[in-house]
């Protein structure tokens, strides 16, 4: 199985992870500034690691509403469907960036030197939470067999 790329978007920076090829880790990757290029370089990474699905972070509110900050993910995520060859799916990613300020935080580092590596680890609880439930569907489906 080729790898999955997780997407943190961001307005000023958008972190990546990226899955094992068996599917079952994230790790993370890179982070890429917000900008006009931004679709172009994960275009480059999709066909450069062979990906075979996207999955966009749409950090809905707590009520599941979604804000402005989702409606750009969406948009985002739209202007990846045009642009690439594989899949690009949407997963609820409410508070993965709290998450990752409080373990990079546990882990003894400070915020000013992690600000471009939490966007990574952000992507990566993202693309951790869809491989999770892509096993337990899996696993669920052997079962019933």
């Amino acid at each position: 199985m080729n790898p999955i790329l997780g997407i943190d978007f961001g307005r000023a920076r958008i972190g990546l992870a990226i899955s094992d090829e068996l599917r079952l880790l994230a790790h993370p990757f890179e982070t890429i500034p917000a900008n006009k290029d931004s679709a172009k370089r994960i275009a480059e990474i999709v066909r450069g690691r062979k990906i075979d699905k996207v999955v966009v972070g749409i950090p809905r509110h707590m009520s599941g509403e979604i804000g402005r900050a989702a409606n750009e993910a969406l948009e985002f995520a739209t202007k990846l469907r045009a642009l690439l060859p594989c899949e690009v799916q949407t997963w609820d990613e409410r508070l993965t960036t709290v998450a990752a300020n409080r373990a990079l935080r546990d882990a003894g580092k400070k915020t000013r030197q992690t600000r471009a590596f939490l966007d990574q680890v952000a992507a990566q609880m993202i693309l951790q939470g869809y491989l999770d439930r892509e096993s337990a569907a899996i696993s669920a489906k052997e079962i019933s067999r």
